[in-house]
């Protein structure tokens, strides 16, 4: 399976519910998920998250939520690769075997389509790891 995981969790502190916030009229997350959305290249684009709102919205723009991203990992000091590790975990236990996994900011608006496409392709060239 090609997972895609959206990290977003909700104790922002320098921006609140940045995640969330709109920009150019959709939520921040929006852009991210339609983007994944639109390459095809995901079986699965899953928002990792401690926060009830932004499971709402990310559903609504097509993304799903199929876990609560645990307090150990949402705390201000947890990196990307953890809570990334979390997701393919839990997928695993739930017997989705996962082949490759990208990780797509929340907070990415420009992120296109193309892009990731593009890093699939490099990816499976063989001259990349991740």
């Amino acid at each position: 399976m090609r997972l895609a995981v959206i990290p977003a969790r909700g104790g922002s502190k320098r921006i609140p519910r940045k995640n969330i916030k709109p920009f150019v009229g959709l939520p921040m997350i929006a852009w991210s998920i339609r983007a994944a959305i639109d390459s095809q290249c995901f079986d699965r684009i899953v928002v990792s998250t401690d926060d009830d709102e932004i499971s709402q919205v990310a559903r609504t723009y097509g993304a799903e939520c199929p876990f609560v991203r645990p307090p150990e990992l949402s705390d201000d000091h947890t990196g990307t690769i953890p809570v990334v590790a979390h997701a393919i975990a839990w997928h695993n236990e739930q017997g989705h075997a996962v082949n490759d996994v990208c990780c797509l900011y929340a907070t990415a608006p420009f992120m296109q389509a193309q892009d990731i496409q593009r890093g699939l392709d490099i990816l499976h060239s063989g001259n990349a790891d991740y």
